[in-house]
């Protein structure tokens, strides 16, 4: 199914589900006049092409007390390092996604943080005391003007 192309039905089904992942497949099928098996097919097309990896709850990083958004680029003493650094990086809590990437940095990642003694604290005691972090720089940021998946 790796090769799975969606269509307009597809696209409608994933626009109404990344609107609102609950709505039954009853109602899905009433608003785009066909019928409640046919979405449920799709739907289960879409998840084992990959298309549709899960659901989830959209949680308030602000609303649970993470004032701080943060950017780290980190350079790495040795590309070889990269897979023990990542495994380090994970057990991070404050750390919310990583990636690896060409440019400056070996490795971006998103850093979420109570306060900025906190960022401070998780800089120097969590993410410089990894001994294959060569250097880190840090861009906070002010705010998140857009945020959204990609459109299908």
């Amino acid at each position: 199914m790796q090769n799975y192309q969606i269509d307009n039905l597809d696209r409608s089904i994933l626009h109404a589900l990344m609107d609102n992942a609950r709505i039954p497949y009853a109602e899905l099928a009433k608003n785009l006049a066909v019928s409640a098996g046919t979405i449920h097919v799709r739907v289960e097309k879409m998840k084992q092409a990959g298309i549709i990896k899960g659901t989830k709850v959209a949680i308030s990083a602000k609303k649970l007390g993470y004032d701080v958004c943060c950017f780290i680029g980190i350079n790495l003493k040795n590309a070889k390092d990269y897979p023990d650094t990542i495994t380090k990086l994970d057990a991070l809590e404050e750390v919310v996604e990583a990636y690896y990437t060409t440019g400056n940095y070996s490795i971006f990642i998103k850093v979420m943080t109570r306060s900025i003694d906190h960022l401070q604290t998780v800089l120097i005691s969590k993410i410089q005391a990894i001994d294959a972090i060569q250097s880190t720089e840090t861009l906070i940021s002010l705010q998140n003007p857009i945020s959204r998946d990609v459109i299908p």
